[in-house]
């Protein structure tokens, strides 16, 4: 009897966005394959984000009249990554983004706008103040029929309506700006959405998918056409390697371990570390909290572990997606916190009162402040979000929505909110100093009533008003907070997901500890040492290198050539 219980020519392990594309790009090519998922659910980090892609030079961003140039895109994110990132994986990404996009739009149901969000650091050499490498994807054309809805896994609450109404970018901003009439947008949504029948007597999911359902929703699509199948609840135990190449991996399927001979390569995309707590503490010191990571419950690092028995070298392991995070109890990851801190009427300090960072900057920015500000000083975890009563009443703070009275408020919501008549009695409820915190606040105000902030610039940067209040001026990010009741929110140092893996080349290839490719095997995803390394050059560095680098490594594993 054959020592393999199955053979396919790729396997893919993992169904986020990367993994998705690259079981595609080899069934596109005529290859057998199979992806495998460890969890219930399907679509990885990426169904719960907002799928996002930084690609710069594409087809898209021209038909929007912007004419890119790869070479300054290269420079500018040379410039910003560390130091032990080959140019060559840079280069392979900046060169390849835009092949990829134009593949993956001509042979799945999934499309994207180039979008004028400018480069988180647009004012480098090389980068973009008008934005349009990021690009944002469209809403799937038709309602989503297939039965994988059912395990299809749900937006980030932070990036739907109530936790499981999907939403586009356009139908966000009318939430947060609530312009006139904005509630037919909302009723049309609950209308659709509640009215879906009878499959909503079966099920919460929503059929009409946006975002990150969007994406790896078509990418399904198309994988379905090609009859590839996609286990659940099917995770890998170890790769089989022999001399030097990984041959395939035993898979437990159905309760029994199940060896799969891999013909051409096994693509590892299961995601990065995030949810094992052991892990963080030994790699990524400045964010050790898994619970506040934002990724998901399946992100443990398995791969990465079955890697390194096999000899994989890795790097930057200590480096996360950092993002400061809102932090409901009960709930099994942190929200992303983005656009709230730009937004004018609301500051971040520290337990002792203090302002110390630019709340506008990236998300990644501020998390990194807030990891190096609690490892220094110990008081930035939570860091408090203080805001008036005229924030409240117009902008989200986070799970505190706008329009909805704070007594009905969920539950778990109103016991992290804080409420209070006035400054000092808030600074009381948050074991702050009164004195300090009406002396930081006071001195915010003088100067936030010009539309200035001397202190840290916020509301000067092209990102910092990507997500300022246009109605507000002089400056969109910057309101006076002194308009009772006040109150104050939880912030904690988080990420997205840990962006430091395995070793890979320019073809994706896992490399050793002498830097030498490991036959068969290639990682993708949060799985590899992002050619970011520490840093976040703009909206989509996460998803757009995974989509990437899923489309060369199926490629180079197959022999696909241009």
């Amino acid at each position: 009897m054959s020592k393999w219980d199955k053979e396919v020519d790729i396997l893919v392990i993992g169904s986020g966005a990367g993994g998705l594309l690259s079981g595609l790009v080899a069934a596109k090519n005529n290859a057998e394959v199979l992806i495998v998922e460890k969890e219930k659910l399907w679509g990885g980090t990426s169904a719960t984000s907002g799928a996002g892609i930084w690609i710069p030079g594409s087809d898209n961003a021209k038909a929007e009249g912007f004419e890119d140039n790869t070479e300054e895109a290269f420079k500018y994110v040379r410039a910003l990554s560390a130091d032990n990132v080959p140019d060559e994986n840079i280069r392979a990404y900046v060169d390849n983004g835009a092949d990829m996009l134009r593949w993956m739009q001509a042979n799945a149901p999934v499309q994207y706008i180039s979008f004028p969000y400018p480069d988180y650091h647009a004012e480098n050499p090389g980068g973009s103040p008008t934005g349009y490498r990021t690009h944002l994807p469209l809403p799937m054309a038709k309602k989503y029929t297939d039965p994988s809805i059912r395990t299809l896994r749900h937006p980030s609450p932070a990036a739907s309506l109530f936790g499981y109404i999907n939403w586009d970018i356009g139908e966000a901003y009318t939430f947060l700006y609530r312009p006139k009439f904005w509630w037919l947008t909302l009723a049309k949504m609950l209308k659709n959405y509640w009215l879906d029948l009878p499959f909503r007597l079966t099920s919460d999911k929503d059929r009409r998918l946006t975002q990150g359902n969007a994406l790896v929703g078509g990418l399904r699509l198309a994988l379905n056409e090609k009859n590839v199948p996609l286990w659940l609840n099917s995770p890998m135990q170890e790769l089989i390697e022999s001399k030097g190449k990984v041959k395939g991996a035993v898979i437990n399927h159905l309760g029994r371990d199940i060896r799969v001979k891999a013909r051409k390569g096994v693509i590892l995309a299961a995601g990065g570390f995030d949810k094992n707590q052991k892990m963080r503490e030994e790699n990524a010191l400045l964010y050790q909290n898994a619970i506040y990571s934002g990724g998901t419950s399946g992100n443990t690092g398995d791969s990465i572990v079955a890697g390194q028995a096999i000899g994989a070298g890795t790097m930057n392991m200590q480096s996360t997606w950092a993002a400061p995070v809102w932090y409901v109890p009960g709930e099994d990851r942190g929200r992303l916190c983005t656009m709230e801190r730009a937004l004018p009427g609301g500051i971040m300090v520290n337990q002792k009162g203090e302002r110390y960072l630019n709340e506008a900057a990236s998300y990644h920015v501020t998390g990194q402040k807030m990891a190096q500000r609690e490892a220094e000083h110990g008081d930035a975890s939570p860091t408090w979000f203080v805001f008036d009563a005229d924030y409240r009443r117009k902008y989200p703070a986070g799970p505190l929505l706008p329009v909805i009275p704070d007594w009905f408020q969920e539950g778990a919501v109103q016991t992290i909110m804080k409420k209070a008549k006035s400054i000092g009695a808030l600074a009381e409820q948050i074991s702050i100093d009164p004195a300090a915190l009406e002396a930081t606040i006071s001195r915010f105000n003088t100067h936030a009533a010009n539309g200035e902030d001397p202190d840290f610039q916020r509301g000067q940067a092209a990102y910092d008003k990507m997500y300022g209040d246009p109605s507000v001026t002089p400056n969109p990010c910057l309101a006076t907070i002194d308009k009772g009741p006040f109150y104050a929110m939880p912030i904690y140092p988080g990420d997205i997901g840990t962006n430091g893996g395995l070793r890979t080349d320019a073809k994706a290839r896992v490399l050793n500890e002498k830097g030498k490719p490991i036959g068969g095997l290639y990682a993708v995803g949060n799985n590899a040492a992002s050619a970011m390394g520490e840093s976040y050059p703009g909206a989509g560095v996460t998803i757009g290198p995974a989509l990437t680098f899923g489309y060369i490594a199926a490629r180079h594993a197959l022999g696909v050539n241009d």
